[in-house]
Order: C-alpha cells, then sequence, then structure tokens
C-alpha cells in the first residue's frame, strides 16, 4: 500500500510539473473596451465617466483605479465634424484616452502573479486629442509616451501603487498625422515581479509625453519568460488561480519528497 501511494504521489507531481511546463504563462486579463455599460457622449465622442463604471465586473470582480478622468473615446462619431478616423483598424468603437499635461491621469491595475517571475503587458498606443473639456492639448509632431510600472501589494487591494516599486518600462509610439487619426503603435513588456511580497501586484500606466494619448487592447499575463504572451482568448474566471495553486501544490510535494529520509 506504501508502495503504491508513493507512485501516485510521484505521479500527481509529474503530471503537476507537465502543467506547469505547458503554462509558462497565463492569461490573467483581456480588454479592448468594446463594451462599455451605459457610456454617456458629451457630444464630441467623449465620455469623463469612470474606467470603472464603464466597465465593471469584466471580468466577474476586476477594478479599475484611476487618478483624474481617464476618458473613453467613441470613434467613428462625429468628433471635429468628421469622427475620429482609424486607417489601421485596430481601435473598434472605443479605446481610452489620458492626459500627460494639465493633469497627470494615472490608471492601476491589481493582479496575483502567483510564483510566476514576469507581468507581460501589451498594449496599443496611439497619439490623438480630444475636442472638448480645454483641449487641444496635443501639439503637432508630439510623440506620445508612457510608463509601465509594477508596484508590491501584499494586501492585493486596488489602487495606483503605494507599496515598493519592483520595475517600470517607458515605451513611445509615433507622431499622429493629425488631432483627429489614430497611429498606433504596439507594445509588449515584462515586468519583474520576482521580488514581490505575496505574488501580489499593482500595475500602473502613467502617459509621460504627448499631451493626450490613446490606449487600446489590454492583454495581461503572468509567466516565467520576460515579454511572452499566451494564445490570445479570454481568460475563464479562475482559470489563471486554478493554475497557481496546481503549480504551488506541485511545488510542496517536491518539497516534502526532498525533505523526507
Amino acid at each position: 500500500m506504501k508502495t503504491r501511494s508513493w507512485a501516485t504521489v510521484l505521479t500527481a507531481v509529474a503530471l503537476m510539473s507537465s502543467l506547469a511546463s505547458a503554462q509558462a504563462s497565463v492569461l490573467l486579463y483581456k480588454q479592448n473596451f468594446e463594451s462599455p455599460v451605459g457610456y454617456v457622449n458629451n457630444g464630441n465622442d467623449v465620455s469623463i465617466q469612470s474606467v470603472n463604471s464603464l466597465y465593471p465586473n469584466q471580468p466577474p470582480g476586476f477594478v479599475f483605479s484611476q487618478q483624474f478622468t481617464v476618458e473613453t473615446l467613441r470613434v467613428g462619431g462625429n468628433a471635429y465634424g468628421v469622427g475620429y478616423q482609424d486607417p489601421q483598424a485596430k481601435a473598434g468603437n472605443y479605446v481610452l484616452g489620458m492626459l500627460s499635461s494639465v493633469q497627470d491621469d494615472l490608471l492601476g491595475l491589481a493582479f496575483d502573479v502567483g510564483s510566476f517571475k514576469f507581468l507581460n503587458f501589451q498594449s496599443d498606443l496611439s497619439s490623438i486629442d480630444v475636442d472638448c473639456c480645454g483641449g487641444p492639448f496635443v501639439q503637432a509632431g508630439a510623440v506620445p509616451s508612457a510608463r509601465i510600472s509594477l508596484y508590491d501589494n501584499p494586501t492585493g487591494a486596488a489602487g495606483l501603487g503605494s507599496g515598493t516599486p519592483l520595475d517600470s518600462v517607458d515605451v513611445t509610439g509615433v507622431a499622429g498625422a493629425n488631432k483627429l487619426t489614430f497611429n498606433w503603435t504596439n507594445h509588449i513588456v515584462g515586468l519583474n515581479a520576482a521580488n514581490s511580497t505575496n505574488g501580489k501586484v499593482i500595475m500602473r500606466i502613467d502617459l509621460l509625453t504627448g499631451g493626450y494619448a490613446a490606449l487600446d487592447n489590454f492583454a495581461i499575463a503572468a509567466s516565467n519568460v520576460s515579454g511572452e504572451l499566451p494564445p490570445t482568448g479570454v481568460p475563464e474566471p479562475g482559470s489563471a488561480a486554478l493554475v497557481l495553486l496546481g503549480l504551488g501544490a506541485a511545488t510542496a510535494v517536491r518539497r516534502r519528497l526532498a525533505r523526507r529520509p
């Protein structure tokens, strides 16, 4: 019986190790901002409603944090008399907009990467302006840049990052042809989470230059490889947590075996 028992344990370890190998990265979050709830257009294809109120529980339990008015822009409406133009066809119907000047808009997203080493973030960035709200904010030829930062967050609470800084990466886009036409660049950054207290972290987005810019098409993954993303798709609720629990269990079993005389 004892032999069978240990054989069962070893089989479980092998299966879990296989799972760990297969799950080199886990998709934690994906958002293209196409499904705002209760969007209110101010007449210029801009909403100043909070991101969290427009995208509540997408997926269930997910919470945005923000500083100042991170706007949601409607594409193809009547901004500037013709609507925002998207020749690259990346924006869809809605995008987020942030200021780098006048106000320092910030967006925060909290995650649990478990024992993975990196939080990897992919997004599209474009210069754009708003036809309201004190604009224009973008000077001709202005280039948008943003800082993506990672903070330790032992409590797991939503926020903008008040814990120990873990890592940051700056990304730079290109100038737009004009104030109403998107010119997207795609960026993938790997943020080192290895020194987090318990895997719980906050990622913060801060537009640094450009006056104003748009962000869209987020994909966020936990991984042991910097910049690696799993195959695209919407993460199933709890799938990441289940994988992390499985990896943790495998590690615990291996440690018990190692201590056995």
